[in-house]
């Protein structure tokens, strides 16, 4: 079971009303597995989701016999790295809602259900994909030409990730640390220490980035892409190496924009900073 890679590239992340869901997806099933404690916080926007749960479960017998056959152990990013969590696919979560008292329990139904029609429309026609993330990016107050601009990244990304894989490379044990690598040798910086400048917790680094600090990730990226190709490494020093050098192609072009502007172009901005939030549009709108 592998997480599912969108064009958002929050690929264990879904909006609800606002609020992150995370989520793993099976391919084999073609189904949702969503992490139970954060639909708990959506639905009671409770601070300790976890005993939440132990208090419905002591409510509910029938909930907490069936607990087992309900939940599935799942891995899922948190501040604290990578831990497993519980999660549930649609039918299991419409179970839990039954024993959580909210307002928000019947647009959480109609959510889901509209989320798998997508995510299935989706398989079908990978363009709908790009075209669900533009109309997320634009209803969080993105600019046109940032728009653009993490599309295109999005590209160079799912590319390089290709050249990865083609390579040997495993994508639980060495992307985020090829990805370290390219950051620190343009930006000076690790993915985490990036997010710290920004003061970043769980938000995607990318969506969080400038059309400058994007461009400069994207000429990284596709840097190690055209190197990856024509050298054709193999395991992960030969990978590692190639990573470094399309990041230091990137952190040359920075320098010389830099000079040019007498300033850093490595942000300590984030999306609010730079973005006009939209009116939300109901989730049903959405087409």
């Amino acid at each position: 079971m592998k997480p599912i890679t969108t064009t958002t590239e929050n690929e264990s992340l879904q909006l609800f009303q606002g609020a992150q869901i995370r989520y793993v997806w099976d391919e084999e099933k073609e189904t949702y597995f969503f992490c139970v404690n954060d639909v708990i916080a959506v639905l009671t926007e409770s601070v300790n989701p976890s005993d939440y749960l132990k208090k419905v479960k002591k409510r509910d017998e029938e909930l907490s016999k069936g607990w087992g056959q309900i939940v599935t152990p799942l891995k899922i990013s948190t501040e604290g790295g990578i831990q497993t969590m519980n999660c549930a696919d649609v039918k299991g979560i419409l179970r839990i809602i039954q024993s959580v008292p909210s307002k928000k329990a019947e647009p959480l139904k109609q959510w889901l259900a509209q989320l798998g029609q997508q995510r299935l429309n989706q398989l079908q026609d990978p363009e709908l994909s790009i075209e669900q993330a533009i109309k997320d990016y634009r209803r969080l107050g993105y600019s046109e030409e940032w728009i653009n601009q993490r599309i295109k990244t999005i590209e160079i990304r799912k590319g390089l990730t290709d050249e990865w894989k083609r390579g040997g490379m495993q994508e639980d044990r060495d992307y985020a640390t090829l990805t370290d690598i390219i950051s620190k040798a343009w930006s000076g910086m690790t993915t985490k220490q990036y997010k710290q400048h920004k003061g970043l917790r769980k938000e995607n680094l990318r969506d969080n980035m400038t059309d400058v600090e994007l461009m400069l990730n994207g000429l990284a990226e596709a840097a190690a892409t055209a190197l990856s190709k024509r050298e054709n490494p193999k395991g992960f020093v030969e990978n590692a190496s190639v990573a470094h050098r399309g990041g230091t192609v990137a952190h040359v072009a920075r320098e010389r924009l830099e000079q040019e502007l007498g300033e850093s172009v490595i942000s300590d901005q984030r999306a609010v900073n730079f973005t006009q939030p939209a009116d939300e549009l109901p989730f049903e709108e959405d087409k």
